[in-house]
């Protein structure tokens, strides 16, 4: 099952809601993201069904192997991303909205040579 956009910012933000806290449920997604309870569901029902999350009979959700690799993937890109902007002047608003947008579409060829190029400007 290929995942959409949409999809990989689920898996994204159960990453990240997931490292601030002990469990992630629904509710949770849905008002990180601002999205409805119905639309949550939806999604976490697809989710379910493409073996990407588990959701345990407590309504704990949690990313199974191949889940954890795309949400790491992606929240990689969009950190990675959104300090490479700011280093070139933009507003870390801008930054990260504009991260969040490239995040999904760039290829891995593009992101690796924007990665190692941001890396030995660091050094």
């Amino acid at each position: 099952m290929h995942l959409q956009e949409s999809g990989e910012m689920y898996l994204e933000t159960i990453l990240i809601l997931s490292q601030k806290s002990s469990g992630v449920r629904s509710i949770d997604v849905g008002e990180y993201m601002g999205f409805s309870k119905p639309s949550v569901s939806r999604a976490v029902g697809l989710l379910k069904s493409g073996g990407y999350i588990t959701v345990d009979a407590g309504g704990f959700l949690s990313l199974t192997d191949s889940g954890r690799e795309i949400a790491e993937k992606i929240y990689e890109r969009h950190t990675l991303l959104t300090q490479f902007l700011m280093r070139l002047g933009v507003d870390e608003k801008t930054a990260s909205e504009d991260a969040c947008k490239m995040e999904h579409y760039i290829s891995d060829t593009s992101f690796e040579a924007i990665k190692n190029h941001a890396l030995n400007r660091i050094k």
